[in-house]
């Protein structure tokens, strides 16, 4: 169970630290706004970019599985079924 912990932990950070990434580039790409305008703005494109990171990589996994590893590790994570679950 802690090896598939691990891994849906790894599939989460990497979407967010590439949605974040993306963020910083667009920063740093000279768009300027005012701070809260900026805050909000950041706050919502980190959202959305990691939503359709996480979303299009697993789309994508389906097809090619080894594309997985775009998520940090290229299989999902796997969860036994608990006897309460079964009934």
């Amino acid at each position: 169970m802690t090896h598939d912990y691990l891994i849906s932990l790894i599939r989460t950070a990497v979407p967010a630290a590439v949605g974040a990434a993306l963020a910083r580039l667009a920063s740093e790409a000279g768009i300027i706004l005012d701070g809260d305008s900026s805050t909000a703005l950041t706050t919502g494109v980190v959202a959305l970019t990691i939503a359709g990171y996480y979303a299009a990589v697993r789309v994508l996994e389906v097809r090619w599985p080894r594309l997985g590893v775009l998520l940090g590790k290229p299989s999902a994570p796997t969860y036994p079924v608990s006897a309460v679950q079964q009934q």
